[in-house]
């Protein structure tokens, strides 16, 4: 059943992105990145599902996708779509570890040395739009720069969930925002790590809002 519906959400999310025209903010940034490669990409949950569309031919990328059942569909999807995925979730408590975490961040410090681009979400499970410090700290570690996306379309279908779901529709216009990256030095100290956060939860909030007004034509 769910490589059925596996082989369904890719199929659809590629009419989604090959019916649909976007603006791209800023318009070069893909020659912006390139000197940084490779590098984290964070979004917040619910606005990854056009994510593995954006990974231009030559760029290495894997996908921090968690071990729950959804994660599970979420990984098949991925993987139909060319991205491989590194399985695990942050966490705020002692779950940790139960929930893959030490051996995911060991998993994308290894890929980004090995010259992958790694994409996960900035707000941990059931906190929506609150960056953990996970991501902050593998920016720390790997020495690798942090840049916020938000992809919104002008038609779509808002679910009520934790994550605030967005459904993309085809026959669409919308837009993909990168907001101002985030560098953390090695070894930071607490204090660097959490105005690192706030700086990411602002960049990615303000990405947010942009790409919902040009979607929006507001």
């Amino acid at each position: 059943m769910q490589a059925a519906l596996a082989i369904t959400a890719a199929q659809y999310l590629r009419l989604v992105w090959r019916t649909s025209s976007f603006v791209t903010e800023p318009a070069d940034i893909y020659e912006r990145v390139t000197p940084d490669l490779p590098f984290i990409l964070a979004m917040w949950h619910g606005q990854h599902f056009l994510i593995p569309f954006i990974k231009r031919p030559q760029h290495r990328a894997k996908v921090l996708i968690s071990r729950h059942r959804d994660g599970e569909l979420n990984a098949r999807i991925a993987q139909r779509l060319g991205i491989e995925t590194i399985r695990g979730s942050g966490h705020l408590g002692t779950g940790f570890v139960e929930k893959g975490g030490v051996s995911a961040f060991r998993q994308m410090l290894a890929a980004l040395e090995q010259g992958y681009s790694i994409a996960l979400t900035a707000d941990v499970p059931k906190i929506s739009r609150v960056a953990g410090i996970g991501i902050i700290k593998l920016a720390s570690a790997s020495g690798r720069p942090i840049y916020p996306l938000a992809i919104a379309t002008r038609h779509r279908i808002e679910l009520n969930t934790w994550d605030r779901t967005s459904v993309h529709l085809p026959f669409t216009s919308g837009a993909g925002v990168v907001g101002q990256p985030v560098r953390v030095p090695p070894d930071a100290a607490s204090n660097v790590v959490e105005s690192s956060r706030l700086a990411l939860q602002a960049s990615l909030d303000g990405a947010t809002a942009r790409a919902y007004a040009i979607a929006d034509r507001s």
